[in-house]
């Protein structure tokens, strides 16, 4: 996906000249995908450009959704990104990390696509260090904060490198989480699969079983949009 100052979607905006995340397909893809039914407070974990409280606040109507960001920039990106849009009143923007964040109340979905690369080489560029590895956001203390801002029925959707994808797994079903739900992203068939796309519940209330599937952005030829993909981001991509 192109890195341009701002990218436009069918109901919404996103200038992201300040923000160290672009707009990428994998991130729309969790923003159209997540199960946020029903949910009536909802929380973006790292929201950046305020891209996924966005396409939450557009799939749900009757959510409030609060929006957690550490970077200043990214967080005055985000209020600007939300202020110019038509779902201004649902959504909340926060200039806090999450380890610090105490809210009134517990949240009964949360969506996040955190820092990740855990044990890559880091990048001399600080911002983009924060954005793309777990420097100041470890799984450890993601799980931790997810325990205490989900309420007790809660759900989380995360998405991850496949590889950290494997480990957070690992860390979450020691927690007591239960994955539920899980989409597999490829760029077609001929490649490897770059992304996860999980659903967790409490272990003691969900069922035992997980939905996996795949998707993939392209066909064969690396050129035309699968259809599968067509019909997730059909509400949001102009070009659909």
């Amino acid at each position: 996906m192109a890195k341009n100052s701002f990218f436009q979607f069918k109901q919404f905006i996103i200038n992201q000249d300040k923000s160290a995340m672009k707009v990428c397909t994998d991130a729309c893809v969790l923003g159209a995908w997540a199960d946020i039914e029903g949910s009536e407070k909802i929380l973006d974990i790292g929201t950046g450009t305020g891209l996924l409280a966005l396409m939450v606040a557009q799939r749900n109507s009757i959510a409030k959704i609060d929006a957690v960001e550490l970077d200043t920039d990214a967080f005055s990106q985000a209020v600007g990104n939300i202020e110019e849009s038509k779902f201004h009143d649902q959504i909340k923007v926060i200039n806090s990390s999450i380890q610090n964040f105490k809210p009134d109340y517990q949240y009964d979905c949360i969506i996040t696509n955190p820092p990740f690369f855990q044990s890559d080489l880091l990048s001399p560029k600080t911002k983009k260090n924060l954005a793309h590895h777990a420097v100041s956001l470890s799984f450890d203390e993601l799980l931790e904060s997810l325990d205490k801002l989900l309420t007790n029925e809660g759900r989380f959707n995360i998405l991850l490198p496949v590889d950290e994808a494997e480990v957070f797994l690992r860390k979450a079903v020691n927690s007591d989480w239960f994955i539920t739900k899980k989409l597999t992203l490829y760029h077609h068939k001929n490649k490897k699969s770059f992304r996860q796309l999980m659903t967790f519940n409490r272990k003691h209330i969900a069922e035992n079983q997980t939905f996996a599937q795949d998707l993939y952005i392209y066909n064969e030829d690396g050129k035309t949009y699968d259809s599968q993909f067509k019909e997730l981001m059909k509400d949001f991509y102009m070009i659909f």
